[in-house]
């Protein structure tokens, strides 16, 4: 089992930068695909950007692809998302999710995650 502990976050301007992390407290993410989710009040939860148990493949939503990257850091204990030319519609409570069974086409699947994190604000101002 393990725990997630998000970090980051906060106000920027559109068109700003931004990561938000996701770290596994007390351990590694070793041999766990983990995601990134978005969700706005009243809305269901989005899926943004993933990488797989093996650390070898991504992939991302297309609201956000080509501007955001998902990275595994060194040492496996916390996956970043690097988010660029930010849009308000990007304003959301981002949320991580990891899983060690998530195979690779299931990885956009919130439903095949385990363990979540707490959730952190993004919020975009135009």
């Amino acid at each position: 089992q393990v725990q997630l502990v998000q970090s980051g976050g906060g106000l920027v301007q559109a068109g700003d930068s931004l990561r938000v992390s996701c770290a596994a407290s007390g351990g590694t993410l070793r041999g766990y695909a983990v995601g990134w989710f978005r969700q706005t009040p009243g809305e269901e939860r989005e899926f943004v950007a993933a990488i797989d148990r093996n650390a070898a493949g991504t992939i991302y939503g297309n609201s956000v692809k080509g501007r955001f990257t998902i990275s595994l850091e060194n040492g496996k204990k916390a996956v970043n998302l690097q988010m660029s030319s930010l849009k308000p519609e990007d304003t959301a409570v981002y949320y991580c999710a990891a899983g060690r069974r998530v195979i690779t086409s299931s990885l956009g699947n919130q439903g095949q995650y385990d363990f979540w994190g707490q959730g952190t604000q993004v919020t975009v101002s135009s």
